[in-house]
């Protein structure tokens, strides 16, 4: 049985401001209507409808891929398997071959990470019946893209594939300088590293053990130490935090005598940065493109985002402009791959806009800052329908609350009370209290917070209904 592995663990620094640690690309809709992560559950579903999908995610990003899921397919089971901690793609691979080959000794993995685009769906699909076939010869299979340009921003593979349907893999290749990167393209014979795989489970549990038994041993010990909770399937933390940090690549893909790269056209991209975003959208007649609220004069070949503001451009050539609420980057359309020393120095200054939208989502919904003083700060809080905050308290502050669409349903110490639009309350400094969600259309409320500490670690919580501390 087919099983997909969707790798969903990457922050995507290079799309900052856009994407940031707790929110990061693949959640974005940046290419399509969707998520980067919904087009590649989409993706799997156009392959194979009967496929098993299994998602490898971190602790934070644990409720943002359970939400998407949710959507992509209520009715299926959810798997989502979560890291302790990051160690690369070779360890999170094998956690979900471990888990897969527990419920089907046969499986064969399709490894796709999260964050790429897709344009063929029809192409990717042949290449995974091919794959499918190589794999149940035991090969290990990476799906390698024919380039269309010299880009240096990729790694490559040597193969000759020519007329054939899969070949052996001569080399793993580095990202090569231009002058290197167009020898490789000329030569007809180096594709790029896509990152996507195929194997059986098995198969890859034997290379990775022969060759890393380090990985396998901390991989099979964590997967042994398992719990389950909700759609979540926990490892043992200190079993995997042990484990050593290793890609696919430098742990089995290089060193198995049996890997072969399947050539893929399919319109492949792994949105790595805003210049690679630029090049895979549709442009207008000045080859700009333009989303939000933008309006040009004399701009040429340019990406402008505007998340709300008016973005006013004029007499710009191959810029980038990218407008949030807390953040507005602006660069050389050729110097994009430097977003992340930014990102560094954002983290250096121990700010909070690499880790943090103003929106920050939470299991329950979203909240986002509207105005904050030394003694008060006033947020919009939008609660799913049927979600439910902690039941909490602060040492800290006080909270006003004033519904503006929606019911909710307040717990305030021993009180319990509906609120309507217009209606409000007042939560006491260190009153134990819980907001919910009782209807079918979001809840939509201010909060206005007053006290000597507004930090959003003063929260006690007595119960959560989605396993937080």
């Amino acid at each position: 049985m087919l099983t997909a592995i969707i790798l969903c663990g990457g922050s995507g620094t290079r799309l900052w401001p856009l994407s940031r640690e707790t929110y990061p690309k693949q959640f974005l809709s940046l290419a399509a209507d969707g998520s980067l992560l919904a087009e590649t559950i989409a993706r799997v579903a156009a392959v194979d409808k009967h496929a098993h999908l299994s998602v490898v995610s971190n602790e934070d990003h644990r409720f943002l891929v359970a939400a998407t899921l949710q959507v992509q397919c209520p009715s299926s089971k959810k798997n989502i398997i979560l890291e302790p901690c990051a160690r690369n793609t070779a360890p999170a691979i094998a956690l979900a071959a471990l888990d897969a080959i527990s419920s089907d000794k046969e499986a064969v993995l399709l490894v796709l990470p999260a964050d790429h685009v897709i344009r063929n769906v029809t192409a990717f699909a042949e290449a995974v019946k091919i794959g499918e076939q190589a794999a149940a010869q035991g090969k290990l299979v990476t799906f390698g893209i024919v380039p269309d340009s010299p880009h240096t921003g990729y790694g490559y593979i040597k193969a000759n594939v020519g007329d054939k349907d899969w070949a052996p893999v001569e080399q793993f290749v580095e990202k090569p300088d231009l002058d290197t990167a167009k020898s490789y393209v000329d030569s007809g014979n180096y594709f790029w590293n896509s990152g996507m795989f195929m194997f059986r489970a098995d198969r890859y549990l034997d290379e990775l053990k022969k060759f890393r038994p380090d990985i396998y041993d901390a991989c099979v010990k964590a997967y042994a130490g398992k719990s389950s909770d909700l759609d979540f399937v926990r490892v043992d933390k200190q079993a995997f935090s042990d484990c050593p940090d290793d890609s696919i690549d430098y742990a089995v893909m290089e060193k198995t005598s049996d890997a072969v790269v399947i050539s893929l056209d399919a319109g492949w991209s792994d949105v790595g940065s805003w210049s690679t975003l630029w090049e895979i959208q549709d442009k207008d007649v000045a080859g700009n493109v333009c989303r939000g609220d933008v309006i040009t004069e004399d701009v040429e070949g340019s990406y402008i985002h505007s998340e709300g503001r008016l973005i006013a451009a004029i007499g710009l050539k191959n810029h980038v402009i990218v407008e949030t609420d807390d953040v507005v980057l602006v660069a050389d359309k050729e110097r994009v791959q430097d977003v992340k020393k930014l990102v560094a120095q954002v983290k250096q200054q121990n700010r909070a806009e690499h880790r943090f939208h103003k929106k920050v989502h939470r299991p329950w919904g979203t909240y986002e800052g509207i105005a904050i003083s030394d003694r008060f700060q006033v947020k919009r809080i939008v609660v799913n329908p049927g979600g439910t905050l902690s039941l909490q308290k602060h040492h800290h502050r006080a909270e006003h609350w004033v519904v503006v669409k929606g019911t909710a349903s307040v717990t305030r110490g021993d009180e319990v009370m509906l609120l309507s639009e217009d209606q409000s309350t007042y939560i006491p400094l260190g009153v134990v209290h819980r907001l919910e969600n009782p209807g079918v259309i979001p809840l939509e409320l201010i909060e206005v917070q007053t006290g000597s500490y507004l930090g959003e670690d003063d929260i006690v919580r007595f119960e959560d209904t989605y396993g937080r501390s």
